[in-house]
């Protein structure tokens, strides 16, 4: 008989899956090249899963694509979910394993409330 637990402490990982379209591949082939970035290619959808923060700079892909310019609109047109919190930046997209390395662009406060 199989025991079930749980298991609270943090993966360290966040990740996005992306449509397996031409766009998303050339997305996630820029992203192949990343430290600490794991690529897997499925029928339908491209998973994209890194290490504790993911940056996926609009520029460089917008290089890769051929294209002038890359926005979060293209970003959130092949993009079908994710997990790990999320970052928009006029110029990127940062995916954070834990709320607390979002700190500094989210405004979570990391200093303890009294009476909490």
């Amino acid at each position: 008989m199989t025991e079930f637990k749980s298991d609270r402490t943090s993966s360290n990982q966040a990740g996005v899956t992306l449509m397996n379209n031409q766009v998303g591949y050339v997305v996630a082939q820029v992203m192949a090249d990343k430290k600490d970035v794991r690529i897997r290619e499925l029928p339908s959808m491209i998973r994209v899963d890194g290490i504790n923060k993911i940056d996926f700079d609009f520029a460089e892909i917008a290089d890769a694509l051929g294209w002038a310019d890359f926005g979060q609109d293209d970003f959130e047109e092949i993009m079908s979910t994710h997990y790990g919190r999320m970052v928009v930046l006029d110029d990127r997209v940062l995916m954070f394993a834990n709320p607390e390395d979002a700190a500094e662009y989210i405004g979570f406060d990391l200093v303890p409330v009294e009476g909490a």
